[in-house]
């Protein structure tokens, strides 16, 4: 690999009915509202993506640091200023994201599939009303509940879970208990839906900190009301096993179209036995060109190694950035939700559909079963990391661990959650089936080029490459850009107490729109990088969830602005790059009109 360091370029319908019925469809959501709150805070939070915000210390314990951040930013003709990247020690006096408010919800109308454009009366996702509000309490019980890894359970167990999903779907409507409500609330927390409670500004659980307890607390109490409805506390979900090679395809108990656990709206090239693309590019999803069953499933192993090791030392880097009370959404997603959570739900979703429905849009992804199942791996994969590593624990920041939600239980009570209460599962009363983790030390390798270093070269300098010195840029095209590291030769303790993080930020684009690229290192040609390489550092990659952004009148477009961390450290140690003064970053595009604010390096400890 060449040392970048030499270069002489210096840049800076489902109608729910008493009858189960598998050729009718769950009906969407169009836009209705309730009588909304007149308690308002104007003032929220801005936030760019910096790692002063915390990874896992609170802001008291971030402001008595004390210690400027290092970073080597590159944008708008030169270095990147403090305007753009907010120091945000500003926030030592944030606060939990509070509950949502009941009194606001709406989720406006989206492009509806034909079959349920006729619907009255029309319907949305927001969920019975009450003001009657219960602080949960820990379940009592005999033994943990286990999770099975779906691909192993036999008939019995099959049989149970339809009866209990059969019962669900037979209940009325308005039932928070049933499924169209147990769907409806991804819409309403997910779409815009909701306002925090006490701000003029959305409550969104993607793409922040928010990410895996949301989830883990939703899937806690869709599992109960099973359990209730066939009458067994015992009763458990189960997992997609999608990290292991024999899990990676459709579970097949979720494929009879007779059964309660089917969806119709599935992409029909993705029924079993195809393998699952966990970085999946839908723009390049062509048979004749598609890796085979086995490159496919090595390929997956080693994005597993990559999310769930190399880009997740921290609470940050895995669990995603911090979101505080007021503050705007998308701060930023962690590792798993980025990637392989995000593709999953794009590889599963109908391409027939106006959005891609079931899976690929966010309020409709709970009316797909495989959803559920999706969901309990990804959480799953919270507890597995946990014991990957002594750093990797969960933070300890007082406002993601006083952060609410609420949910309705078995028993129709709506109870009011804490993300401190969700982060030990055997509290909750179940476990995961202990199942082989082959990804384990599945690393990626350079590819052949990188062992033959041509020292008179970087690929930023290659004629096919267009090199970019300033920002911000539209990723209309393939960019390169040289990136000078913060420090260079760093022994083994240095890298134990500090990973090296690649920041991309200010990644705007259009909420009506699915955004896709893709992230290379110091490759050397225009040989294209593949997963199971060492220079493909990660990805960007959305979901649909098409609403009015934030409800915030003063608003001026429906745009996300978000951020992507990616690690360096063991991708520069596998390419031998230690010791080089920057590194060469190259975008790929792949779908979506994307604009990208700047680039930079920083330490994270």
């Amino acid at each position: 690999m060449a040392s970048i360091s030499s270069s002489p370029l210096s840049l800076m319908s489902f109608n729910v009915s008493s009858n189960f019925n598998t050729s009718s469809s769950l009906p969407y959501p169009f836009s209705q509202k309730h009588q909304p709150s007149k308690n308002r805070k104007p003032k929220h939070h801005q936030i760019a993506c910096t790692s002063n915000d915390s990874n896992q210390n609170s802001p008291k314990e971030q402001e008595q640091k004390a210690s400027p951040r290092r970073n080597v930013l590159i944008g708008l003709g030169g270095l990147y200023g403090a305007t753009t990247f907010t120091n945000n020690n500003s926030l030592a006096f944030g606060a939990p994201v509070p509950i949502p408010d009941l009194t606001s919800c709406v989720v406006p109308p989206i492009e509806l599939p034909d079959d349920i454009k006729k619907i009255d009366p029309p319907i949305s996702c927001c969920p019975p009303f009450s003001s009657d509000i219960i602080d949960f309490k820990f379940p009592t019980f005999n033994k943990l509940r286990v999770r099975p890894a779906a691909q192993l359970v036999n008939d019995d167990y099959f049989a149970k879970y339809n009866k209990a999903l059969e019962l669900m779907r037979a209940l009325p409507d308005d039932d928070p208990r049933s499924f169209y409500q147990q769907a409806n609330i991804h819409c309403a927390y997910c779409v815009g839906g909701y306002t925090q409670k006490g701000y003029d500004v959305e409550l969104q659980v993607h793409n922040s900190w928010l990410f895996l307890p949301f989830h883990r607390w939703y899937l806690y109490f869709y599992e109960r009301i099973l359990g209730s409805l066939i009458n067994d506390p015992t009763f458990a979900i189960p997992f997609w096993n999608w990290d292991a090679p024999d899990g990676m395809q459709i579970p097949s108990i979720f494929t009879n179209p007779n059964s309660s656990l089917y969806d119709p709206r599935r992409n029909p090239t993705h029924q079993p036995p195809t393998i699952v693309d966990l970085n999946y590019n839908k723009a390049n999803d062509k048979p004749a060109t598609n890796p085979s069953a086995e490159e496919q499933i090595k390929i997956n192993l080693t994005w597993m190694h990559k999310q769930m090791i190399s880009n997740s030392k921290t609470p940050r880097q895995f669990l995603g950035s911090p979101y505080r009370g007021g503050d705007t959404p998308f701060k930023g997603a962690g590792s798993l939700e980025n990637i392989p959570h995000t593709p999953i739900h794009i590889w599963t979703g109908d391409p027939r559909q106006p959005h891609g429905e079931d899976m690929g849009h966010f309020w409709a992804a709970g009316r797909d079963p495989l959803f559920y199942a999706h969901h309990a791996n990804v959480d799953r994969m919270w507890s597995v990391w946990k014991t990957l590593g002594k750093k990797r624990k969960d933070f300890t920041d007082p406002d993601w661990l006083e952060s609410e939600f609420l949910f309705y239980d078995e028993n129709k009570n709506l109870v009011k959650v804490k993300v401190k209460d969700s982060a030990n599962d055997r509290k909750l009363g179940y476990v995961y089936q202990d199942v082989d983790i082959p990804w384990i030390k599945y690393k990626s390798k350079p590819s052949r080029r990188v062992k033959s270093k041509d020292k008179n070269k970087s690929s930023a300098q290659r004629p096919s490459r267009k090199l970019v010195d300033k920002f911000p840029i539209v990723l209309d095209s393939v960019v390169s850009i040289i990136v000078k590291r913060p420090k260079k030769s760093r022994n083994s303790k240095e890298k134990e107490d500090e990973e090296e993080i690649l920041v991309i930020d200010g990644i705007e684009y259009d909420n009506k729109t699915e955004v896709k690229f893709d992230v290379i290192v110091n490759d050397e040609d225009d040989k294209e990088i593949g997963g199971e390489n060492t220079e493909f550092a990660g990805s960007y990659v959305s979901v649909l969830h098409v609403h009015d952004h934030g409800k915030n009148k003063k608003k001026k477009n429906n745009n996300i602005v978000t951020c992507l961390r990616l690690g360096l450290t063991d991708l520069l140690e596998d390419l031998k790059a230690d010791d080089d003064d920057s590194i060469v970053v190259t975008l790929i595009p792949r779908y979506g009109n994307v604009k990208i604010s700047g680039i930079k390096i920083e330490l994270e400890d």
